[in-house]
């Protein structure tokens, strides 16, 4: 495998993460998750918002088609309405706080209703560790998100591979398998076939290089660092390098070629879980069109 701090970004060598380090400094796996730190509910209950989250209005839904998503749940200004995979829906629970819910405004229930043709019966309300009350659907918390800067935008569709914009039904939007992608690159390409979490394929110019559950090459970004585990890769680095979603732990055991025990996640300042080998954050590239490229190889 080549040096892999002689470019700035370059793809992850299976051989790379050979030695176990017993901690990344900073983060150290599931020990840090969205929501442990949680602000304190106010001595009376009440409203009280955590400092700088701004709750957002449902109002009456509307529903949308959005073409590659299908049908898309929106609130009553037209913003697309988002579930989080790290929420869970039995029974409701909320995960995004601090600065996650910054990016992810949450969705207030108190005057929320039913889009036409919706069952107003998957609609509900979970309590917020602020004591504020958050609309649910199908037992999902919803969100907006802070990068659609105006109605039926689905920016936040696929970030971090946990953020999906809502179906009416409370599931997931997501393109057709055989329509492409949904608009953001967050999807990537189909393999035509099954593949572990996250295996080791050989390339003949790299050697072993890692791939995640699409065939996507994973990379990794030389000004990040493992010590303490941090990933510099924001704002508008985003959108051409994309955050690897760390495995579910259901999925953790189809994992080839690699230790299982390498694997971690980073916890981005959204919330989000990002894979990580041997305390380097991964990265799948928008410019790989088709899987098994390695277009993100060198660049910069």
């Amino acid at each position: 495998m080549r040096n892999l701090r002689s470019t700035m970004v370059t793809a992850a060598g299976a051989a790379a993460a050979l030695v176990l380090l017993t901690a990344c400094g900073g983060q150290d796996g599931d020990a840090k998750k969205p929501g442990t730190a949680r602000a304190q509910a106010p001595a009376g209950g009440g409203t009280a918002q955590a400092a700088g989250v701004r709750p957002v209005s449902a109002g009456k839904l509307s529903v949308w088609q959005s073409g590659p998503l299908g049908p898309v749940v929106t609130d009553s200004t037209g913003f697309t309405l988002y579930r989080f995979d790290n929420d869970t829906a039995s029974p409701p629970k909320t995960t995004c706080e601090g600065d996650c819910a910054k990016a992810w405004p949450p969705v207030l229930a108190a005057d929320a209703g039913a889009a036409e043709g919706m069952d107003p019966a998957l609609l509900g309300a979970v309590a917020r560790a602020d004591g504020t009350r958050q609309l649910t659907l199908k037992g999902w918390p919803l969100y907006r998100f802070a990068k659609d800067t105006g109605p039926r935008q689905t920016n936040g569709q696929g970030v971090g591979g946990t953020w999906f914009a809502a179906a009416p039904d409370g599931d997931k939007a997501k393109a057709p398998t055989a329509g492409g992608g949904t608009g953001t690159g967050d999807t990537g390409a189909g393999t035509g076939a099954a593949l572990p979490a996250l295996s080791v394929r050989n390339d003949a110019a790299l050697g072993p290089i890692l791939r995640d559950a699409e065939g996507r090459t994973l990379y990794r970004f030389t000004k990040d660092t493992d010590k303490p585990m941090k990933s510099n890769c924001l704002g508008a680095c985003l959108d051409k390098w994309r955050p690897a979603k760390m495995p579910d732990k259901a999925r953790i055991a189809e994992v080839t070629g690699i230790d299982p025990k390498l694997l971690t996640a980073y916890v981005r300042p959204d919330g989000t879980r990002q894979l990580a080998i041997d305390c380097w954050p991964l990265y799948w590239f928008t410019g790989d069109k088709t899987p098994g490229e390695t277009n993100g190889q060198g660049v910069g």
